[in-house]
C-alpha cells in the first residue's frame, strides 16, 4: 500500500497542527512502554549518511534534576538581562517544566562526529539537523499519545556536559520535558502569552529567487 487512508492522514496532519511547547505538567508518571515507543520514534529519524548521531540521557536522579533546573534558572536571568527593555516580560515566562515532568530526557550530539564526512563535507551542521529531526520525531509521537514535550534550550552546554559526563566532543543539544498535561495549548504558549506572533507561511516562501514570495511572482 503506497497511501495512507484518508483518516490516518488526516490524523497525521492533525498531530502536525497541534503539537505544542509544553511548559506545565502533571506529576503523573509515564508508563516504561509509552517512553520506549517515544524513543524509538526518535531514532527512526533520518540521520545524514544514516550516522545516527542523537545521543538520548535519561535523568532520573532528583538531585541531578535539581542541578540541571539551577543551570537553566542561570541562563534565564541572564538572557533577561541581554533582553534589556523585554526583561521584565520575560522573567514572567514560564520557560521549562524540568521539576514537574514526569521524564527528563537529554537530547545530545555524539562524539567523534568529524570522522563521518558523508553528507557532512561542506555542511557539517547536518549532524544536528539530524538530532532535531529525531527530537520532532519524539515530540509528534508524544501528542499523539496525548503527552506533552517541551523543548528548553537555556542552558549553558560546557556545564550540562559536565553535570552528565560527557565525552569531549559531544554536544547536549536539548533538554526534554515529558509528561502528561491537564491540557494542551490552544496555541504556541509565547502567542498566548502576547511575546511574539507566529508569521504565515506565504511570507517565508520564496519563488525562484530569495524574497521573491509567490504572491509576487503571480502578479
Amino acid at each position: 500500500m503506497s497511501r495512507y487512508s484518508d483518516a490516518e492522514i488526516a490524523a497525521l496532519y492533525r498531530v502536525i497542527r497541534e503539537r505544542r511547547d509544553m511548559r506545565h505538567f502533571l506529576p503523573t508518571p509515564i508508563d516504561p512502554e509509552m517512553l520506549n515507543r517515544l524513543l524509538h520514534a526518535a531514532h527512526c529519524a533520518p540521520s545524514v549518511g544514516l550516522m545516527q548521531p542523537w545521543r538520548f540521557v535519561r535523568v532520573t536522579d532528583r538531585a541531578l534534576r535539581q542541578q540541571i533546573h539551577q543551570l537553566v534558572e542561570d541562563e534565564r536571568i541572564q538572557t533577561a538581562a541581554a533582553l534589556n527593555e523585554r526583561s521584565d516580560a520575560f522573567m514572567k515566562l514560564k520557560v521549562e517544566g524540568i521539576l514537574e515532568c514526569g521524564e527528563l530526557i537529554v537530547a545530545a550530539l555524539m562524539e567523534q562526529r568529524e570522522q563521518h564526512i558523508f553528507g557532512r563535507r561542506t555542511l557539517p551542521e547536518m549532524d544536528l539537523a539530524s538530532v532535531a529531526g529525531a527530537i520532532q520525531n519524539l515530540w509528534l509521537a508524544a501528542r499523539a499519545e496525548g503527552i506533552g514535550m517541551g523543548w528548553v534550550s537555556l542552558f549553558d552546554p560546557v556545564a550540562l556536559a559536565t553535570l552528565l559526563n560527557m565525552p569531549t566532543g559531544s554536544k547536549p543539544v536539548a533538554i526534554l520535558c515529558i509528561g502528561h498535561v491537564k491540557q494542551f495549548y490552544s496555541a504556541p504558549m509565547l502567542e498566548l502569552e502576547g511575546w511574539a506572533k507566529g508569521r504565515p507561511l506565504e511570507e517565508l516562501l520564496f519563488h525562484n529567487s530569495w524574497g521573491n514570495t509567490m504572491t509576487e511572482s503571480s502578479t
